[in-house]
């Protein structure tokens, strides 16, 4: 703590830097007239919003400012963006600022302005989907899987080269991961999503937990002083189908705002899973067919309310409800040396599975003077439930079929509660010398799992403790923050912060009797420097560094059996992994950007597929077991060949460098990845467009695992009627049906596993989308004086 209070210690002079305020004056006019409602926006040298208003029935606006550098921004819906970079050092008349209607016609073609899909900010990547067609009808996790540089692959997002990747909504962290999350990201509409940022190194502001950074979701909140209402009805054909129904609600007047949304959806889908094992007395394999139900439920209310010119306040809820019960036959063939069949077990079941997650939001946001000091609070509730009951019986046969035995029959429940409350405040206040931010924040996390197997081969349930089990885990965060930006000159800007994260976990299984504790105090620094070599060339260099921490279940050391030779345990001594993210790229027109990176990753943990050449018995471990180098170059050109045509491309060459901290028989190998990606959306006339995407990624080696290669081949069509209030879009998914986990190999004890995962990755969507609305309320004259506020109720 005494790193904590040096630090206060040199910030608080700070504060008693005195400032003088200014004003910066305009008049926003058409060719024709003024424009009226015009939004002005104030960004600091970060490309941080911190300041706005709106034009007045004359165009003019006027805003006080205290001196520095700024940049701003002018938008109006139907004319071009306005950007200018001004230093403010004396009382600014802008003049008359003229605004350029944004439709122009080409023949039958109709180019409409937009936003750049992608925008590279000091810190992060924004992504913007109103451009992407395919997201159309869709949902969030959909929709981050077409983000540039994102991969979602066997229910882990990651950000590539980078690691696992935890996902935010509107700032704040979800506290799921793996396949909890995947199945909340799917309960979101992407429609109602304004933007995705991918922050791969984040600053001090955010928490440092995940390698692979963050992703930030941005949802809309509705245009200022309108009504409006989106109704989206599509449907999905793989080997089954899935019926979706959404309806986002958005309603904005004088001071109020508010936004509902209600998403539903029924159907099932098929997933194939396939595993071979090498042993030395032969071959083992198992083929698994499922079939999945995909039933939603899901809802989201949000209100604010400007208490004030300068103070704002609002709550959030959102519930979601999954019901993916499946039904799985599962078989598993042995084999000799001289690879004849010698046994087949056949494996029947059905899995009752169910989850519900609960979050709320309460938040105030003050802004405290005419110097743009700004305090929010936030408080935060989440609650994750789950159920899974499963009832099996596996057979074992001749290789004629003629039934020997009951191999195992049982019935496994197991229930899953998760609960967080967190805390937190952020301060921003600018300086003459610097712009600071600081906060805090606490955070109570309680995770229970009950695990009860009953033994059923006899006809009648008998439990069986030595497979029931109780598992609790609580941790408990917190951290304080303080970060400073400043822009130097017209070419520099330098930003840097500190964050302290405090952490206590204690774990216990009632079964095993053995609680473990683990407690650590940490820093995380961050340091960002951009320099703007002229108009075409800017660079920018980063690091930060993160945590990695073990997933709830990843600590449990129960073991469970997947079949009579096959079981997975957690590990309750796991500890948390860090890494060093360096990164430096170079941005040429904002439409070829070049980055370099390299992440140091310490006490790195993961799943080991480990096995018994004795009792040929497969096991499932996690570990902390290596160290290592992550490496790679990326490329991202965003061009126009045509002015009906518009590409977004990527390319990244990924390599690693392995060594393992922990004897587990086993050899690291490491190759060269290479992924491309290609994003091309053709405007076919004033109200269709057509978009083709295909990806492909390597087959590559990294530390324990071998991967096989990965692609996919997608088209949308999008075809607006009715002046826009109707959108019909078509999807094909996938359509050589190759973008699944294929060739996943690991040897361990000498003993050789390959396994493949498919989940109804090739599909085809018809969506229906029905928008209508008043986007002109008559509400009383009023200039927004926080810009942060007035942004909440951009579009």
């Amino acid at each position: 703590m005494k790193k904590t209070h040096l630090l206060i210690f040199l910030v608080l002079p700070l504060f008693c830097l005195a400032q003088s305020t200014l004003k910066l004056k305009g008049k926003i006019v058409s060719e024709t007239m003024p424009l009226e409602w015009a939004e002005v926006s104030i960004l600091n040298s970060e490309g941080k919003i911190i300041d706005g208003t709106t034009a007045k029935q004359d165009g003019s606006f006027e805003m006080n400012l205290t001196n520095g550098f700024y940049k701003i921004e002018i938008s109006l819906l139907g004319f071009a963006d306005y950007e200018k970079e001004i230093s403010l050092e004396k009382d600014i008349d802008l003049g008359i600022i003229f605004l350029k209607e944004t439709a122009t016609n080409l023949g039958e073609v109709v180019i409409q302005s937009k936003k750049n899909t992608i925008e590279q900010k000091t810190d992060r990547l924004v992504y913007n989907l109103e451009n992407n067609v395919t997201t159309t009808g869709g949902d969030a996790l959909n929709a981050i899987n077409t983000a540039p540089g994102v991969v979602v692959k066997n229910d882990v997002i990651t950000i590539l080269g980078k690691g696992t990747s935890r996902v935010m909504i509107d700032g704040r962290l979800i506290e799921l991961t793996g396949e909890e999350l995947n199945n909340f990201l799917k309960s979101i509409s992407a429609a109602d999503i304004k933007n995705i940022e991918i922050i791969s190194n984040p600053p001090a502001k955010y928490e440092a937990d995940g390698m692979g950074g963050l992703i930030n979701i941005i949802m809309k909140k509705g245009v200022r002083n309108s009504w409006k209402n989106s109704t989206t009805i599509s449907y999905d054909q793989n080997k089954y189908g899935i019926y979706t129904l959404r309806d986002n609600f958005f309603y904005n007047k004088d001071k109020f705002r508010f936004s509902a949304s209600v998403n539903g959806k029924t159907g099932y889908k098929n997933a194939n899973e396939s595993l071979e094992i090498y042993f030395p007395d032969g071959l083992s394999t198992m083929n698994a067919v499922t079939k999945v139900k995909d039933e939603n439920l899901s809802g989201k209310l949000a209100l604010d309310y400007d208490f004030s010119e300068r103070t704002t306040i609002g709550f959030q809820v959102m519930n979601d409800r999954y019901n993916p019960d499946f039904g799985s036959d599962i078989r598993i063939d042995k084999y000799n040396t001289q690879n004849e069949l010698e046994d087949v077990t056949l494996n029947k079941s059905y899995t009752d599975k169910g989850s519900r997650n609960q979050i709320y939001n309460a938040h105030l946001i003050t802004k405290l003077d005419s110097l743009n000091r700004k305090l929010s609070f936030d408080v935060d509730y989440f609650n994750y439930h789950s159920k899974f009951d499963r009832d099996f019986t596996a057979n074992n046969y001749t290789p004629d079929m003629e039934f020997v035995d009951v191999n195992q029959s049982g019935r496994n429940i197991s229930n899953q509660d998760i609960d967080n409350l967190s805390f937190k405040a952020d301060m921003e206040h600018p300086f003459q010398a610097l712009n600071l931010s600081y906060g805090a924040k606490i955070s109570f996390t309680n995770s229970k799992s009950n695990i009860l197997y009953y033994n059923t081969i006899s006809g009648t349930p008998e439990l069986d403790p030595n497979q029931s089990n109780r598992f609790e885990y609580t941790e408990n965060n917190q951290a304080i923050y303080i970060n400073g930006n400043k822009k130097i000159n017209e070419k520099w800007n330098l930003q840097m912060g500190l964050r302290l994260e405090n952490t206590q976990t204690n774990g216990f299984s009632e079964t095993l009797n053995q609680e473990t504790i683990n407690n650590y105090l940490k820093l995380f620094p961050t340091l960002y420097a951009s320099y703007k070599k002229n108009e075409n060339n800017t660079f920018s260099l980063n690091y930060g560094k993160r945590i990695n921490r073990p997933r709830f279940d990843l600590l449990n050391p129960f073991r469970v059996y997947i079949n009579s030779n096959s079981y997975s345990e957690g590990n309750p001594f796991l500890k948390p992994s860090f890494s060093d993210n360096f990164e430096l790229a170079h941005s040429y027109k904002e439409v070829l950007r070049t980055s370099f990176f390299v992440n140091a990753i310490t006490n790195g943990y993961g799943v080991v597929f480990t096995s018994n050449p004795e009792t040929n018995t497969q096991i499932v471990t996690r570990e902390n077991y290596y160290k290592g180098l992550s490496y790679g170059l990326g490329e991202s050109y965003s061009v126009s060949f045509a002015d009906w045509w518009q590409s977004e491309n990527t390319l990244y060459f990924l390599g690693s460098k392995t060594e393992f901290i922990k004897d587990i028989n086993a050899t690291p190998s490491n190759s060269l990845q290479i992924d491309f990606t290609t994003n091309n959306t053709f405007i076919l006339g004033k109200n269709s467009k057509l978009q083709i995407d295909f990806n492909y990624s390597t087959p590559f080696k990294n530390g324990l695992y071998e991967v096989g290669y990965v692609s996919s081949f997608d088209i949308g069509f999008k075809q607006d009627l009715l002046n826009k209030t109707l959108q019909i879009a078509f999807l094909a998914n996938d359509i050589f049906y190759t973008s699944y986990l294929k060739d996943f190999t690991s040897v361990v004890n000498g003993v050789k596993q390959v396994y493949t995962q498919n989940e109804s990755n090739r599909f085809v969507r018809l969506s229906v989308i029905y928008n209508f609305g008043n986007k002109k309320i008559n509400v009383k004259e009023r200039s927004f004086g926080n810009q942060e506020e007035r942004k909440r109720t951009g579009n």
